[in-house]
């Protein structure tokens, strides 16, 4: 498998971020909530112009294979990886580099509502559960958690030190 590449979000890749978003859920989150369940956050992304703005109006980036977008990331209200490049290092590979991002603009922690599908992920990149959710999708409950992680400070850079 080739290296995984990250590039921040252009509006370009809306289309491909929704597809990421719906095939996630639907393929990878169906063994934690239900197909209703499923639908109703599947749901959250029909006013595309709404979910365009939650991307442009944070940091998001892109995680490439060869050059194709395999998930995205913003920092730190979504990640989600295509199925078929689950489990291959692409989410951790997004989370570790919006931490540092953050860490680097002097951010002390994150704090993220994550599902039950991405806690054990975000357990790995060192995110502590806080407390568990409900919350309302249309007609559904789905039960998250909030989790933080606490950043180290970044290092200064070699001309810093000077």
């Amino acid at each position: 498998m080739s290296a995984i590449g990250l590039r921040p979000f252009l509006v370009s890749d809306l289309p491909r971020c929704l597809s990421i978003f719906a095939t996630s859920i639907a393929e990878l989150a169906s063994e934690d909530y239900s197909e209703d369940q499923c639908e109703a956050w599947i749901a959250a992304a029909e006013d595309t112009k709404a979910f365009a703005k939650r991307l442009t109006d944070s940091i998001t980036l892109i995680a490439t294979l060869d050059g194709e977008p395999a998930g995205f990331a913003s920092l730190i209200d979504m990640i989600y990886v295509d199925p078929e490049f689950a489990r291959k290092g692409v989410g951790t590979a997004l989370l570790d580099a919006l931490s540092r991002l953050a860490a680097a603009r002097g951010a002390k922690s994150l704090l993220a509502d994550v599902s039950d599908t991405a806690k054990p992920l975000f357990e790995r990149q060192g995110y502590i559960a806080e407390r568990r959710n409900l919350v309302t999708l249309g007609d559904e409950w789905l039960g998250n958690t909030t989790m933080r992680k606490t950043l180290a400070a970044p290092e200064p850079s070699a001309s810093a030190r000077h």
